[in-house]
């Protein structure tokens, strides 16, 4: 039986860092005051030609490369997304063009921070039924585009990256995606949102006078549900798996914040030595934030092959999202 796993790995951030220091010439804000509630030290800014799509070709080619695969030899392109380059066409479109990917299918996904775990959990059913044999899956995020950059609550937060994975067929059900656990709770929707330039508040000389296009996010309520949802989703895919938490050899958790990835680790007993952190130098990606951590973590000899690793994905929605795999690299 078809049983799918990564195959190929890459990812991609834009050569300009924004420090904490930067930010205390822009907004009241202070080094400290971020590092202290954030982890966060420094993020990375797309330049001001670089869209999303930009930013998934890079991590995409990478991935390929990593996986010995040309681009024709992909059946499928997903793009985890929250700032597609337009309305339409879809970014995953746009990414397929410009990697000469011409045998590929091609959409986006919308999930907010879940969107990649969202993305390899359907890219995964897709090999497992036999429908493609490489399916190509990229979180890419410019979120400094919809970033205000008066708000000292939220610009604090967030950069923009890529990171992408080739899924395949290895036709081995002991070894790659054992398990996906996708959930999600609108009643939350109005939490973490941009609440203009959609179908419900089209754009207006007001709602751009009033900043709409911008994240909102009520952080106190954000955190509480990402330290709760954390533990659930983590236990609930290890137990898909039939495994149990100690056998995860390495923690990947999208890196929003570190106290509540240090209050969900608690709450795991999992070893902080056990869990790869990578916010302090990237802040909140979105759905970039997964795969990027993921491709350092391999690429710095942390991941090796065999070991079972536990993704875990919250955001915008609400959505949440879990993802057991065995290491075949």
């Amino acid at each position: 039986m078809p049983n799918a796993g990564i195959t190929g790995i890459g990812s991609y951030l834009p050569p300009r860092v924004l420090t904490n220091r930067d930010l205390e010439q822009v907004v009241d804000t202070s080094d400290e005051w971020i590092t202290t509630r954030t982890g966060i030290k420094e993020r990375r800014i797309a330049l001001e030609e670089q869209a999303a799509s930009d930013l998934a070709v890079k991590a995409a080619e990478k991935a390929l490369e990593d996986a010995q695969l040309d681009a024709k030899q992909i059946g499928l392109i997903i793009v985890a997304t929250v700032t597609p380059d337009m309305f339409f066409p879809a970014t995953a479109c746009l990414v397929q063009d410009k990697i000469g990917a011409t045998n590929a299918a091609a959409f986006d996904l919308e999930a907010g921070c879940s969107g990649f775990v969202y993305a390899l959990s359907v890219a995964t059913q897709f090999i497992n039924a036999g429908v493609y044999q490489n399916v190509l899956v990229i979180g890419a995020e410019t979120l400094s585009k919809i970033t205000d950059w008066s708000d000292r609550n939220t610009c604090v937060l967030f950069g923009d990256g890529a990171g992408a994975v080739v899924v395949s067929n290895i036709g081995d059900e002991n070894r790659g995606i054992l398990a996906n656990y996708l959930k999600a709770d609108g009643s939350g929707g109005e939490l973490l949102l941009v609440p203009a330039g959609g179908s419900r508040l089209p754009v207006t000389k007001d709602t751009v006078e009033k900043r709409l296009h911008y994240i909102n996010m009520n952080g106190s309520e954000v955190f509480k549900f990402a330290v709760k949802i954390m533990g659930c989703a983590a236990k609930n895919v290890v137990k898909l798996a039939g495994l149990k938490l100690s056998d995860v050899d390495y923690l990947i958790p999208h890196q929003a914040n570190r106290r509540i990835v240090d209050a969900a680790i608690k709450r795991l007993k999992l070893s902080p030595d056990r869990v790869y952190m990578n916010l302090d130098k990237y802040g909140n990606m979105s759905s970039a934030s997964i795969p990027v951590a993921l491709d350092e973590a391999v690429k710095k000899g942390f991941i090796k092959k065999g070991d079972t690793v536990l993704m875990v994905g919250f955001g915008a929605g609400l959505t949440w999202g879990a993802s057991v795999l065995r290491w075949i690299k």
